[in-house]
């Protein structure tokens, strides 16, 4: 590419993320989006800019949506996100700190997936952990082999068999269809879904 046309093609992109509200903090390290630390360069990225400055508005809205729910947790939790999907990593206090987690970032606009790693510290308020990953576990298993679910769209946690559901559902039928899977599983108790139906934009 010509010297002239880079440069003002480089002048262009500092314009729209400045635009944005992205300014670079000291080094290559971390942007400002929307008030939020955000733990990449869109430069360093191999996606395309257009797709960077997308992850890091998600990242951003994130991070905002958990610092007005406990800052604390914040905190706690390191966020990353590559092509709308948002990973979760980190320690938090109790599994239902967890679920809100994972909860909030789905509630974030362009989300497409959710990748819950937050652990939990105080392991004594988890009663009978592997029952509870196997219920998960199980209806994983059951949606993934579902044909009328989509089931990249929805995160499982369960504690103390409560099933808890969170995601963006394409319909009322098609979550249904998630909830009865849940409650045909053995030892749960109960299922608790906090998803969203998709807009007819959403659902295509």
């Amino acid at each position: 590419m010509p010297r002239a046309r880079r440069s003002l093609w480089q002048g262009r992109s500092a314009a729209i993320l400045l635009l944005l509200g992205i300014l670079p903090l000291g080094g290559c390290e971390a942007l400002v989006l929307g008030g939020v630390v955000v733990g990449a360069t869109v430069a360093a990225q191999d996606r395309p800019v257009k797709t960077a400055i997308a992850d890091s508005a998600i990242q951003a809205d994130v991070g905002r949506r958990l610092i007005e729910f406990d800052v604390d947790v914040f905190r706690r939790v390191d966020i990353e996100v590559v092509e709308g999907k948002v990973l979760l990593n980190g320690v938090v206090p109790s599994p239902e700190d967890r679920i809100d987690a994972a909860r909030i970032a789905w509630q974030a606009d362009g989300v497409a997936e959710v990748i819950n790693e937050l652990e939990v510290q105080d392991t004594r308020s988890l009663s009978d952990a592997a029952r509870d990953s196997w219920i998960t576990t199980k209806l994983r298993s059951a949606i993934l082999f579902d044909g009328e679910v989509q089931s990249i769209n929805y995160s499982i946690d369960t504690v103390n068999g409560t099933v808890y559901l969170m995601g963006i559902a394409q319909n009322q039928g098609e979550l249904d269809r998630v909830v009865g899977h849940a409650r045909n599983i053995d030892y749960v108790r109960r299922v608790v879904p906090y998803v969203r139906i998709a807009s007819p934009a959403e659902g295509g």
